[in-house]
């Protein structure tokens, strides 16, 4: 077993990220949102208010195009997102999310709300807003799509 203090960062970012990933998914199957995967979510949380492109959508997932389009098919079929036409581009087409793709947000939004509450009770405010802040400083370097 690795020692704390041997755990590079990465790990050390990953562990927190995957306890709330694990909370939210929990949360939504007593929701009734138990019909869509860790995989498809990734997908589905970067599309754009006004619709993404599929290509776009798998570069941004880090995925290849067959895979998102894979991804995108399952969720259209249950109801999470639609295609439409793209209206700069009538050859193109977005996926755009559905009602239930918004319903099922507002159940993840709140269960962040309330694992952060308990990480700025465990860390404390001061903590939490340095956190906050360096990670979105890092965000500068390592998000392409910020």
């Amino acid at each position: 077993m690795v020692a704390e203090s041997e755990l590079n960062t990465g790990v050390l970012l990953f562990l927190p990220y995957r306890a709330l990933e694990n909370r939210i998914f929990a949360v939504l199957a007593e929701a009734g949102f138990d019909d869509f995967t860790p995989a498809q979510a990734r997908v589905m949380q970067r599309i754009g208010p006004h619709g993404t492109r599929l290509t776009e959508l798998a570069e941004q997932a880090q995925i290849t195009k067959q895979t998102a389009g894979f991804l995108v098919d399952q969720l259209e079929k249950a109801g999470y997102v639609t295609r439409v036409p793209d209206p700069t581009d009538k050859r193109a087409r977005l996926v755009c999310g559905a009602a239930k793709a918004r319903a099922a947000k507002e159940v993840a939004d709140a269960v962040v709300a309330e694992v952060e509450k308990e990480w700025e009770e465990h860390l404390g405010k001061r903590r939490m807003k340095q956190l906050r802040e360096a990670l979105t400083l890092l965000r500068d370097i390592t998000d392409p799509w910020a």
